[in-house]
Formats: structure tokens, sequence, C-alpha cells
């Protein structure tokens, strides 16, 4: 037989023996198709029930597909800004014009009402910017926020925030400052930047890969979890940051299921007297997001 014909019926046999498995993908890739085309009908009913200002993105790290409403739309920022201000603070250190291990002077003046424990400490507290980094992620802190702002100025930040990629996330206030608020100045961002920053940092793209394992560690550290995690699994991973402030609720992060890692970024302004309804259909949101993940066929 000749080398031809011996290379014909491997051939032959190779794609005979692939078939099965072929076709398997090919169904399983159009079930998840499938599963994820109802997937963006149950987040749509969702955000029509919600009846309040929303906007949305979910994304697929795997295969990159994202299910996106209102994705440039301004919000008010909330504690959300805190995510470019870590980033920032990274930006600065990687070429040394900053030292993570400098100890900052607590004021008075920077003590703000809301989350945080820093606010109960006595003036004159010192504290490593490092450790405002934590407290300001993990916690929430508002104070700690207020003393790194301070320190870096609102120029700097500002000016960061686009050298990182950023296209409409600002910072003119401090955190809780609602006299400035009154008077027009707000932080704004969108779903799209915080999406953008977020998958920077779970890429390791974040400066490198080192400050992105950093960011990412401080956003599994999240003490707050009445929303993204709230309808999932405790032990389910969720690398995110929260923000709220009277008529408006965030949470914005990462979702590590068996079946897929999931952005989840979800920014809302409403008109409840609390925040309650919100964080619920966030914690909706990230629920039927989780649901895809494990059981994409029968979602």
């Amino acid at each position: 037989m000749s080398k031809k014909k011996i290379f014909i019926i491997v051939a032959v046999f190779l794609v005979l023996a692939a078939t099965p498995f072929l076709l398997k993908k090919i169904k399983s890739f159009q079930q998840r198709r499938v599963a994820w085309r109802k997937l963006e009908r149950r987040i749509k009913l969702l955000q029509h029930s919600f009846g309040q200002q929303s906007a949305i993105i979910i994304k697929d790290l795997s295969t990159g597909s994202e299910i996106a409403f209102n994705a440039d739309k301004l919000f008010p920022a909330a504690s959300l800004t805190k995510i470019p201000i870590m980033a920032s603070y990274f930006y600065a250190s990687a070429p040394k014009k900053i030292d993570l291990e400098k100890n900052l002077i607590l004021e008075n003046k920077f003590k703000a009402l809301g989350s945080g424990i820093l606010k109960n400490y006595p003036a004159g507290t010192s504290m490593s910017i490092e450790k405002l980094i934590d407290l300001m992620i993990a916690e929430s802190d508002n104070t700690a926020c207020n003393m790194l702002i301070d320190y870096i100025g609102f120029d700097y930040l500002n000016s960061s925030f686009k050298q990182l990629g950023l296209k409409s996330t600002n910072i003119t206030r401090k955190m809780m400052d609602f006299g400035s608020r009154r008077n027009g100045d707000e932080n704004y961002t969108t779903a799209s930047d915080m999406a953008f920053l977020l998958e920077e940092i779970y890429r390791g793209k974040l400066i490198n890969k080192n400050y992105s394992q950093k960011a990412l560690l401080l956003l599994k550290k999240q003490k707050i979890r009445d929303r993204l995690p709230a309808k999932l699994p405790p032990e389910t991973p969720v690398a995110h940051k929260t923000g709220l402030e009277r008529g408006t609720c965030h949470d914005v992060g990462i979702i590590y299921t068996s079946g897929g890692n999931f952005l989840v970024c979800v920014l809302t302004k409403h008109r409840y007297k609390t925040a309650h309804p919100a964080k619920r259909f966030i914690a909706r949101i990230a629920l039927a997001v989780y649901n895809y993940a494990l059981s994409p066929q029968d979602n």
C-alpha cells in the first residue's frame, strides 16, 4: 500500500474519531450562546423591574462575551472612586514618586461620617499609606480615603486617572463632603470605566502583575457583602468594591466560579428612602450571572 493511501486512511480515521468530540463542542457552544442570550433577557427584565436609573456591564472573562446597558452613562461615583485612587497610588509608587511605607498623620479635618473605623481614632494617629489604602478598600474607610486624597492631591488623581485609561472618571471633592456636593462638585464614573479598570487588574495589566495582584487581594478583602455576594454561596470568592450615598448604590467586581470568572458592574441612581431595593437589585443580577456560570445549558 502506498504512503499516500496510508495517509488518507489515517486522516479519515482521525476525522471519524474526532467527529463526536467536535459535535459535542459545537453543541456545547450553541447551548452556551443560547444561555447567554437568556441571561441577557433576564438582566434586561430585572433592570426594567427595578424601575430606576442603572448601568450594567457583565463580561465572561474567558470568552469575552459581554452584556452592557448604559455603559457610558455618568453616575455619582460614591465609594467606587476608591478603586482609581488605589490605582493612582500604585501608579505613583512604581516610579518611586511616593513611598507606600510613608506614614501620614490623622487630622480632625479628614474625619468623615459613614464607613470606616479611622474616624474614631484620635487626631495625631500615624498610619502608613499602605495601611490607609487597605482600610479604604477593605473597610471602605472614608477618613482613610480623605487622607489619601489630601496627600496626593486632586490634580494628580485626575491626571493619573487619564493615564490609567479611564475616560470619564473624575474627582472634585472628598468623601462625605456634602457642602461641595450641593455646590455642584461631584465625583463621577461610568460602568465602562469601572469594568475597564477591574479587567486591567484581573489580567495583571494595572502597571504590572505585582501591583495588579496587590489590588486584587485588597478587593477580595472587601467587608461589605450586601450586594454582589449577598445571594451567592458564602464561600464564593468575589473581588469587589461597593459605593453608597444618598440616592446612589453601586457594586462592581469579579465573581469567581467553577464555571468561569465574570466581571459584574452595577451602578444605580434611585429615589427610594433607603438603598435596600437597589441592593436587592444588584444581588439578583449577581445571582443570575452565578446561575448561568454553573448551569449555562439549563439557565
